[in-house]
């Protein structure tokens, strides 16, 4: 995965407000590069400092493995939820989700600015990097 990719799916992420979620494919779509999958890699390798709990699968369900740690967060920024989460936090067991359609992130203009330049960015340094020193396109 490339560094610059790497760096404005970051960017992006810092973008998302607490009590509020997107999916990996939300932000490859704000980017206009890349699908989930790539998103989702970035956020699996490099995702640790940046608030990982708000970028989602489509299906509103939070990164495998880290349930117990996102509950506790989106409780704490009242992310709005579905399912039985409450008996999850007593016993473990208990299925439930974010609510994706009530939490996903509305971005504001200016939000969509920064986005914008974000993701111009990204394309200029990786169109620079398709060019050979001769000027030509790959």
């Amino acid at each position: 995965m490339r560094n610059e990719y790497v760096q404005a799916v970051l960017a992006v992420v810092r973008l998302v407000p607490a009590g509020s979620a997107v999916s990996y494919g939300d932000v490859a779509e704000l980017l206009g590069s890349g699908g989930p999958r790539q998103v989702g890699s970035v956020m699996s390798h490099h995702g640790g400092a940046v608030p990982w709990w708000r970028i989602l699968k489509a299906s509103g369900h939070a990164p495998e493995g880290h349930e117990a740690e996102a509950l506790l967060l989106y409780l704490e920024e009242d992310t709005p939820l579905v399912g039985d989460y409450r008996s999850y936090l007593r016993t473990g067991e208990g299925r439930w989700r974010v609510d994706l359609t009530a939490a996903r992130w509305a971005p504001t203009d200016s939000d969509f600015d920064v986005i914008d330049a974000i993701a111009e960015e990204l394309e200029r340094r990786l169109h620079r990097m398709s060019v050979p020193d001769d000027g030509m396109a790959l």
